[in-house]
């Protein structure tokens, strides 16, 4: 059995490799990635970043975005979210965008990987899963990037406050709030202090 039979034998369907992780079955892994991607076995998502796609009904099918942001980032520290799950929230806020939002520890800027673009942002806090209190106060640290009205935005923001569980949100706040959005649930949060 050649190298790169025996490589091709270690793959699985579905999943992310990174370049690094193949070094254990073959001494000419760069050649060998080569030829894998040329057959159509592997994609390169980026650099030193391969997927093996599973075949659906439909074609091939992309990889799970976490597994691959976690091969990305060799960390499974973070939280994927996209400005698109603000809509869920029902403060006026409706346009659709074509980027995911990745928190973590290590890595900042944007990422191309496969066919899809990472927004990476390095923050020292940041909840295991979205919730609408953690959503919200996301929303007012990113205001400014948003298509929407923005004055708007923030009316709406003051009647969905009390809509909410205060004590989660002021946790929320504490937590993961810049200190422009600290300022604004500030007076929303009353009698609570921050």
């Amino acid at each position: 059995m050649s190298r790169l039979q025996q490589l091709r034998r270690q793959l699985t369907p579905g999943e992310v490799y990174r370049r690094t992780e193949l070094t254990n079955w073959s001494k000419s892994v760069d050649r060998h990635l080569d030829e894998l991607v040329q057959e159509g076995t592997l994609q390169k998502l980026s650099q030193g970043l391969y997927y093996y796609p599973k075949e659906s009904a439909f074609g091939k099918t992309p990889p799970d975005e976490n597994m691959l942001v976690e091969s990305f980032l060799k960390d499974h520290r973070f939280l994927l979210t996209t400005p698109n799950v603000y809509n869920s929230l029902g403060v006026g806020t409706t346009q659709l965008y074509n980027v995911r939002t990745v928190y973590n520890h290590k890595r900042h800027g944007e990422f191309k990987l496969g066919n899809k673009t990472f927004q990476f942002k390095i923050k020292p806090h940041f909840p295991k899963k979205v919730t609408p209190e953690f959503l919200l106060v996301d929303l007012v640290n990113n205001l400014e990037s948003l298509a929407e009205d923005s004055s708007e935005v923030l009316k709406k923001v003051a009647d969905k406050v009390e809509a909410m569980d205060k004590k989660k949100l002021k946790h929320s706040v504490v937590e993961y709030g810049s200190v422009k959005a600290k300022k604004l649930f500030a007076p929303l949060l009353q009698p609570h202090t921050l």
